[in-house]
C-alpha cells in the first residue's frame, strides 16, 4: 500500500462515519442550518501532575498549566509541538522535524526517559506522543522529585488518557494543511447496555507533508480504553494504544566558518540524498489501574503501564567541514561533510508500577490528607553499534546548503542489537497535607529512590568488551511547601524541593562517548501567588531559582559534570474567559541563566545556550455576536535572543510570530459541525526556533506560513 493510499483511506472512512446513510435519510435534502455551539472553553481548574490525585490548581504549591481535549480541538493542536507555543515556559530542545519531539522547561532540557508521563507513568519521549486518546495535557514546571523521583529539573509533561463517558461521544475530525498534509481522526465513547462497562475508542491517520522540502511521511494510531465498575467501591480501568510513524527527518544547520549564522530558506533540506530513508518508529502502551474506595475518607489504587518502543534511524547527516578542519561548523561557502548514519533495531521497554493509599483524618483542629505508597520502574534499552561514516566513494563526501551535491552512501550497517543499558528504580514516598485552619496549609513529603543501572561501557583497543558500568545508590528527595489563602479565591505559596536526574550521556566524538554520568541532584526554591479572578479565569505569578550540576564537554574533549547551572526566573500567566464572548491565554517567562564555578573563564558567568531571557505568548478568541457560531482568534509569540554556544560568542536574533484563526459552528443535516481555518506564521517570518547545543550545536528554522482547514462532526 502506498503512502498516499494509506493516508486517504482512513480519511474516506472518517467521512463515512461523519455522514452515515441513516442520518442523511432523515432529510430529503442536505441543508445547512446555523447553530451556536455553547461548549465551555473555561480554563480547567484541576490537575494531577503536581501530586498524587486531582487537586485544585489554586491549592497546588507549584506552577501547573493544563490543556484539555476540547481546547486542543479548538486550537487545532495535533502534537505537543503545537501545544508548546501557548506556554512561554516551554521551548524546543533538538526538536527536529521527523524525529523525536523534545522540549525544555524553565531552561532545562527534559529527559526523554523520565520527564514524559502517561497517567503519571514514565514513557520515552523518543517519538511524537499521540494526542488523539488524551483528555488533558498537564505540565508541571520545576522540580518533581516527590512526584516522579528521577526527572529533569525543568519539570514534567503528563498525558492523561481519555476514559469512557456516561453520554455517547461520536466525533469525527478531518483536516488538511497546506502542502498536502491530510489528517483524519475518530473518537467514540460511551457505555454498553450493562452500564457498569464503558468504552473509549480512538483512531487517526495522517499523511505528513512538512514545511521542509522532502521531510515527508505518514502516521497511524489506534487506542482503546475500558472501565468496569465491579462494585460501587471497586473500579478496574484498562487502556492500550499503538502508533506507527515513518518520516524523513530534517537535520539543522551549523554556523558558517563556525562563526556566522547561515542565510537560508526555511524549507531547505540537508538530508536529501537519493539513499535517504525515513526514520521508522513504533510505540505502544498497555495500562491498567484498579481503585478501591474503603470509605469516603480512605481509598487505594494500584496502577501499571508497559511501554514498547522501536526505531530504525537513518540520516544523511550534515556535520563539519573537512576542507577547513571545522568540527563543528560548515565551510564559509556553505559546504558540509555528509555522514551516513544508521542505527537499526533500537528498543526500549519501560515498565512502571505504583501502589498508592490515600486518606483523610483529623488530629484535633488539624486536618490531614495523607498519601503514601511505593513505585517500581524498570527499563531495558537495546541497540547496536551505529554506523556513522562519512559518505562518498573515498569517504570524503560533501554537499552544499545552497547547491546540493549527490554523494554515494557508505558501506555497511549498524551492528547486532543487544541490551546496552538496564535501569531499575524502586521508591517509597509519603506526603501529608496539614490544614491548620481555613487559611494555612502545609505540604510535607519525601521520596526515597534506590537507583540501579548497568550500562555497556564499550570495548578496549583489542576489541574486548569492558566491564559494565554499575550504579547502585539511594537518594532522599524532600519537598516542603506552605500555602496561605489570602482570600477564598487568592492564595500565596512558598516551596523548597530537591530533584534527581540521570547523568547526561557523552555525545558522539567525545573521549567518553556513549557513557552516562552518575545521577545528580538539583534544588529549587519557589514563591508564587494564584488567583481565581472568577470561576473561568485563573492567574498565576511565580518566582523561582533552580540549581544543578553543569554538564558539558571540556577542553580535553571529555563530557563532565563540573560547576553549576543556575536558572532564576519569573513566570506569569492568565488563562480563561474574560467575558462570555472573549477567551484569553497570556503566558510570559523571564529567565536569568548562568554557568558558574567551572574554573573556566570561557564558561563562568555566561548564559546557558538555547534559552531566551524573555519569552511570551498571547492568545485571544472572540465570539462574534453579529454572526451566531462564528469566532475569531489570534496568537502572538515572542522570543528574545538566544546564545548559540556556551562561550556566548554567537547569539541568534529575537523573533515575533503571529498566528490567525477562525471557527464556525453550524449543522450539516442533523450533524453538529464545526469548521475551522487558521494561518500559522501569518506574515511568513523567518526565525530560528531551536538553537540546540546537541551534537556540536545546530540551528533549526521555524515553519513558514501554513494554512490549515478542518471540519469536526459530532454525531
Amino acid at each position: 500500500m502506498t503512502t498516499n493510499q494509506f493516508a486517504v483511506t482512513p480519511v474516506a472512512i472518517a467521512i463515512a462515519f461523519a455522514f452515515p446513510v441513516s442520518a442523511l435519510a432523515d432529510s430529503p435534502e442536505t441543508t445547512m442550518q446555523e447553530v451556536l455551539v455553547t461548549a465551555s472553553k473555561a480554563q480547567p481548574n484541576r490537575a494531577s501532575v503536581a501530586g498524587f490525585s486531582d487537586t485544585p490548581l489554586l491549592e497546588t504549591p507549584a506552577t501547573v498549566s493544563v490543556l484539555t481535549a476540547q481546547q486542543m480541538l479548538d486550537l487545532q493542536i495535533r502534537s505537543t509541538t503545537d501545544a508548546a507555543r501557548y506556554d512561554a515556559s516551554i521551548s524546543d530542545a533538538y526538536n527536529a522535524v521527523g524525529y523525536a519531539e523534545q522540549f525544555s522547561i524553565r531552561g532545562f532540557k527534559l529527559d526523554n526517559a523520565s520527564s514524559y508521563r502517561k497517567d503519571g507513568m514514565a514513557i520515552p519521549g523518543d517519538t511524537q506522543i499521540p494526542l488523539e486518546n488524551k483528555e488533558r495535557l498537564e505540565v508541571l514546571k520545576g522540580l518533581s522529585g516527590l512526584q516522579a523521583g528521577i526527572s529533569a529539573p525543568g519539570g514534567l509533561v503528563n498525558y492523561v488518557t481519555k476514559r469512557p463517558t456516561d453520554t455517547p461521544v461520536r466525533t469525527v475530525l478531518l483536516e488538511e494543511r497546506e502542502r498536502g498534509n491530510l489528517y483524519g481522526a475518530v473518537d467514540l465513547g460511551g457505555r454498553f447496555e450493562d452500564r457498569r462497562f464503558g468504552y473509549r475508542l480512538t483512531a487517526a491517520a495522517e499523511r505528513l507533508r512538512s514545511y521542509i522540502k522532502g521531510a515527508d511521511g505518514h502516521r497511524k494510531f489506534v487506542g482503546a480504553a475500558f472501565d468496569w465498575a465491579i462494585s460501587p467501591q471497586a473500579l478496574l480501568q484498562i487502556d492500550g494504544d499503538y502508533q506507527k510513524k515513518s518520516q524523513v527527518t530534517a537535520p539543522g544547520f551549523q554556523l558558517l566558518n563556525n562563526t556566522t549564522l547561515p542565510v537560508v530558506a526555511a524549507d531547505t533540506m540537508l538530508n536529501n540524498q537519493p539513499w535517504t530513508r525515513p526514520v521508522e518508529t513504533s510505540s505502544s502502551n498497555l495500562g491498567a489501574r484498579f481503585a478501591y474506595t474503603f470509605s469516603p475518607q480512605w481509598s487505594a489504587s494500584i496502577s501499571a503501564n508497559a511501554h514498547q518502543f522501536k526505531r530504525d534511524d537513518y540520516t544523511a547527516f550534515p556535520y563539519g567541514c573537512g576542507a577547513q578542519g571545522l568540527y563543528p561548523g560548515y565551510c564559509g561557502n556553505g559546504d558540509f561533510d555528509v555522514y551516513d548514519y544508521q542505527s537499526l533495531g533500537e528498543k526500549k521497554s519501560p515498565l512502571t508500577v505504583q501502589a498508592l493509599v490515600q486518606g483523610k483524618f483529623a488530629n484535633g483542629a488539624i486536618q490531614h490528607a495523607v498519601s503514601f505508597g511505593s513505585s517500581l520502574f524498570r527499563n531495558s534499552e537495546k541497540w547496536g553499534d551505529y554506523l556513522y561514516t562519512q559518505a562518498g566513494k573515498d569517504g570524503t563526501g560533501f554537499s552544499n546548503i545552497y547547491h546540493p551535491i549527490v554523494v554515494a552512501p557508505a558501506t555497511g550497517s549498524s551492528g547486532p542489537v543487544s541490551e546496552r543499558r538496564h535501569s531499575h528504580e524502586r521508591a517509597l514516598f509519603a506526603q501529608d497535607v496539614l490544614k491548620f485552619d481555613e487559611q494555612l496549609t502545609l505540604h510535607a513529603g519525601a521520596r526515597y529512590v534506590q537507583v540501579k543501572r548497568d550500562e555497556y561501557a564499550g570495548a578496549d583497543e583489542k576489541g574486548v568488551a569492558l566491564q559494565y558500568a554499575h550504579t547502585d545508590s539511594g537518594f532522599w528527595l524532600p519537598n516542603l511547601a506552605l500555602v496561605y489563602a489570602l482570600r477564598s479565591n487568592v492564595s500565596v505559596y512558598s516551596s523548597l524541593a530537591q530533584g534527581l536526574e540521570h547523568g547526561g550521556v557523552a555525545p558522539i566524538g567525545t573521549v567518553n562517548q556513549a557513557r552516562a554520568l552518575a545521577p545528580g541532584k538539583s534544588k529549587q526554591v519557589e514563591l508564587g501567588i494564584k488567583a481565581d479572578v472568577h470561576p473561568d479565569l485563573h492567574a498565576t505569578v511565580a518566582l523561582f531559582q533552580i540549581r544543578k550540576g553543569l554538564e558539558y564537554t571540556n577542553a580535553q574533549n571529555t563530557y563532565v559534570r563540573n560547576g553549576e547551572a543556575q536558572n532564576r526566573g519569573l513566570e506569569m500567566a492568565l488563562h480563561g474567559r474574560l467575558s462570555r464572548a472573549l477567551s484569553v491565554g497570556v503566558s510570559a517567562t523571564a529567565l536569568n541563566t548562568q554557568q558558574q564555578d567551572t574554573g573556566s573563564a570561557e564558561l563562568d558567568g555566561k548564559r546557558v545556550t538555547d534559552v531566551a531571557a524573555f519569552k511570551s505568548s498571547a492568545y485571544a478568541d472572540y465570539l462574534v455576536p453579529q454572526v451566531a457560531g462564528l469566532s475569531l482568534s489570534a496568537n502572538w509569540q515572542y522570543s528574545g535572543k538566544k546564545a548559540f554556544d556556551k562561550e556566548n560568542q554567537v547569539f541568534v536574533p529575537a523573533y515575533h510570530v503571529v498566528n490567525l484563526g477562525g471557527a464556525y459552528a453550524t449543522r450539516i443535516g442533523n450533524t453538529p459541525t464545526t469548521l475551522r481555518a487558521s494561518i500559522d506564521n501569518a506574515f511568513n517570518k523567518f526565525y530560528w526556533r531551536d538553537v540546540t547545543p546537541d551534537l556540536g550545536g545546530y540551528l533549526m528554522p521555524g515553519p513558514t506560513r501554513t494554512v490549515r482547514i478542518s471540519a469536526q462532526f459530532d454525531l
